[in-house]
């Protein structure tokens, strides 16, 4: 079940975090179908008996398991379907709508709320489990002394046979529903968890995407959210150790007599709260351990960024010793929070054998008769109680990473975001002006006593073609990101209409296929595809390389020339139908001949009913141009 669950969650994240930067038109109506999952319809006795999971392993019994053989998960479980609850918990009483406010008690309660009927299904079968774990013990006593008895009823015994029967049989299908219910609870909360943090990481202001590194960000996704969806496992033991010990006391009471069933919790109590102190320790360990983590992880980031530098410089030995000093600080911190954790462990391996010698103490103190029907009995109970008194240690250790994680969470969650309402979105068609800015003022740097562009006025009707220059640092590329909304706005309006594909400066490829970076998602249209290889000069480049554009690129396309790689991106936005395109000068990375070929066949010939605005350093590109716009450094 654990394997399942994960591989469909595999399959769901490809699904929600494809979502924010493809169409949602282009998801196929299959693809939603397909989400219905072998647990969905199954029957009340396929859910007790997990017999729902037969066809399944009954087809991999006769081959071997694929992806495209494992269901989606189903929507109360995707992402998709889970995101949009739990963010609405969250911003629930916000005043922004926003991630912006989110505190540890808001993340919480939004998991708990989008969450609530697993969590008390799971509550009910962890009480079922307990409750039926310490009929056994309880029932020794009876069998013991039944056994005893010179006339024995084989009705008495049928019956005390029975009652082990059933409590093992109640017991192992509560554990086992607990476990498949709380791992489900798990898959909610890590997934919310994770696509929340995509989302946000999205939204990201300008100055946040500096402070926060890419090592940060994969920490508290592949950490934090990771122990938080852990923490299902262990969400019910806090409440479940107490009722656990007053089931042991009761029949420890029923059995030696009050005196003794107070020795023993007295005894209990006493180790329990012995750990208090190296529970704190533990977690003041385990944050420490986590910020040095985040230390090492920031540099690992900035030196794979940074290689081929390294590699050029011969420094490759002198960031490696940096990385192993930053390693040693935080295997340090490790070293002392497993050896505390493990003395806290140490501590309650004992706790049994404790127990019961202060409760069997007190009973010859006491002069209560130790029979063998009632020593079986208590320890019996005692070896019951083990497993969750030694779970004490972890179950603090657990509370203590949920909460630092959880804290992590929220932090990152309250960074800066760009506000919703920097660009006015009109439809397609809404009207024939496709870019509008008004008294427009913005600034990369909000709390800057000078804004990055000021007294910012302009009006693109639809079909026109724009050339902006201007001196190097300008703020050219400021200007297209006013239109995309990524840059603070503090006073004026803009609008747009339509959809807007951007071409930047420095091109961004993905790993993988060429002709999936272009098609970026979308479906096949093999005729406009062919033209806007042609159109880009791409076909003689793919006619070199092996597998043409089925030819896996590599990290960022490293495999790529400069120029390759942006003509690549030109081709990515072509491909797809907007109204708007925004060309960050993408000629100063091929050579003038091709730069002119771009020029023609791209802007003039593919694009000829577009709105284009284009940044260039080339004189020779803005005759073309309807309006032609001198960036000022202040102002335009």
């Amino acid at each position: 079940n654990s394997v399942l669950f994960r591989i469909s969650l595999f399959r769901s994240y490809l699904f929600i975090m494809r979502q924010p930067l493809l169409d949602q038109a282009t998801c196929s109506s299959s693809e939603a179908a397909s989400t219905k999952s072998l647990f969905t319809d199954a029957g009340w006795f396929s859910i007790i008996t997990f017999s729902w999971m037969g066809p399944l392993l009954d087809l991999g019994r006769k081959k071997t398991l694929d992806l495209d053989d494992v269901p989606f998960l189903d929507d109360s479980d995707s992402v998709h379907g889970i995101l949009p609850k739990f963010k609405a918990k969250v911003v629930s009483n916000s005043a922004t709508g926003q991630f912006t406010d989110v505190t540890t008690v808001k993340l919480a309660k939004a998991i708990v709320l989008t969450t609530w009927q697993l969590i008390l299904i799971t509550a009910v079968s962890a009480l079922l489990s307990a409750v039926a774990s310490y009929v056994g013990p309880y029932l020794i006593k009876y069998f013991v002394d039944y056994l005893n008895k010179s006339s024995r009823s084989s009705k008495e015994g049928y019956v005390l046979v029975l009652g082990f029967v059933v409590a093992q049989l109640i017991g192992g299908l509560s554990t086992r529903h607990l476990q498949f219910k709380s791992k489900q609870v798990g898959v909610r909360a890590r997934s919310s968890l994770v696509a929340a943090i995509y989302q946000k990481g999205l939204a990201l202001s300008g100055q946040c995407r500096q402070s926060i590194s890419s090592g940060e960000m994969i920490n508290v996704v592949s950490l934090d959210a990771e122990c938080v969806g852990d923490f299902s496992r262990s969400m019910h033991d806090l409440w479940l150790l107490p009722v656990q010990i007053f089931l042991a006391m009761l029949i420890l009471y029923s059995t030696l007599g009050f005196g003794a069933a107070i020795a023993a919790f007295l005894a209990t109590a006493l180790t329990s709260a012995a750990n208090i102190p190296l529970g704190l320790i533990v977690q003041s360990y385990q944050e420490k351990t986590m910020s040095a983590k985040d230390v090492r992880m920031r540099a690992m980031s900035e030196i794979l960024q940074n290689m081929r530098i390294l590699k050029l410089q011969g420094w490759e030995m002198i960031f490696l010793s940096k990385i192993a000093e930053l390693r040693k600080v935080e295997m340090n911190w490790v070293k002392k929070n497993v050896y505390t954790s493990a003395m806290v462990l140490s501590i309650y391996f004992c706790v049994p054998a404790f127990v019961a010698m202060v409760t069997f103490g007190a009973c010859v103190l006491m002069g209560v008769p130790l029979e063998t029907g009632k020593v079986l009995c208590a320890l019996a109970t005692f070896r019951q109680m083990q497993a969750p008194i030694h779970g004490i240690p972890d179950l603090i250790s657990i509370i203590n990473q949920t909460k630092v994680s959880l804290d992590r969470i929220s932090s990152f969650m309250c960074l800066e975001e760009l506000p919703s309402d920097v660009v006015t979105k009109l439809p397609r068609g809404t009207t024939d002006v496709s870019i509008e800015v008004t008294n427009g003022q913005f600034s990369w740097n909000t709390s800057s006593q000078v804004p990055t562009l000021q007294d910012v006025n302009f009006r693109i009707r639809q079909g026109m073609r724009v050339g902006i220059c201007g001196t190097v640092g300008s703020g050219k590329s400021s200007l297209l990101s006013c239109i995309l909304g990524e840059i603070p706005k503090l006073s004026g309006e803009v609008t747009t209409c339509g959809r807007i594909s951007y071409v930047s400066q420095t091109p961004w490829i993905q790993s993988g296929k060429i002709e999936d970076n272009i098609l970026f998602g979308t479906e096949m249209n093999r005729e406009r595809y062919e033209k806007v290889l042609e159109a880009c000069s791409l076909i003689k480049d793919l006619d070199m390389l092996p597998f043409g554009d089925q030819t896996i690129i590599g990290e960022r396309g490293i495999n790529l020339s400069g120029g390759q790689k942006q003509r690549m991106q030109i081709a990515r936005a072509l491909y797809h139908d907007a109204d708007i395109y925004l060309f960050d000068d993408p000629f100063s990375a091929v050579d003038a001949h091709t730069g002119l070929h771009l020029f023609k066949e791209c802007l003039l010939g593919f694009l000829a009913s577009k709105t284009v605005v284009y940044v260039t350093h080339h004189v020779e590109f803005l005759p073309s141009a309807d309006v032609i716009m001198w960036k000022h450094p202040t102002h335009s």
